[in-house]
């Protein structure tokens, strides 16, 4: 069984969500056949969607697993399942949100999940968290995010700062 490089955004607003990503990290770490490779910074972001909402803490994490896509995705489903997390409306708030943002060089488009994530070039607060642990990362097309961090408009993304 071969080993696979995933990578997924972490993303929370409810219930102090610092530390729903840090222990979402953690448990990342312990999902069966997964081990975490890497982690970025957390970053603070304004939500995307109804803006009276709080402002989410995002980070992305890079795993070696030998899961298939779908099977992570339910890995990943489950554990925001562990963290409360209530789907009541899009791109509102929630305790846990974990996006699998790409798989190896896989492009898939399977009913449940698509790989690239569809909306990844598009969010400041996946590409630069993304570039912090790959600055050379390309997309499965080509396209190399150095380039597309340049083109977004950074919109209130900021590095949280550690706590002391």
């Amino acid at each position: 069984m071969s080993s696979h490089r995933a990578w997924i955004g972490l993303g929370s607003n409810l219930d102090d969500p610092r530390r729903h990503i840090e222990q979402a990290l953690e448990e990342l770490d312990r999902l069966p056949l997964t081990r975490r490779l890497g982690a970025s910074r957390c970053y603070v972001s304004r939500p995307l969607g109804p803006r009276d909402q709080p402002d989410f803490i995002n980070a992305v994490a890079l795993l070696e697993t030998r899961l298939s896509p779908l099977a992570l995705l339910d890995q990943l489903q489950a554990l925001e399942q562990r963290h409360r997390r209530v789907r009541a409306r899009r791109w509102g708030p929630r305790t846990l949100d974990l996006d699998l943002l790409l798989f190896d060089d896989s492009v898939l488009s399977l009913p449940r999940l698509s790989v690239p994530h569809p909306e990844l070039t598009h969010r400041a607060f996946v590409v630069l968290p993304l570039l912090e642990l790959a600055p050379t990362l390309a997309l499965p097309d080509g396209l190399r995010l150095a380039g597309l961090a340049e083109a977004l408009e950074a919109d209130g993304l900021a590095p949280l700062l550690p706590t002391t």
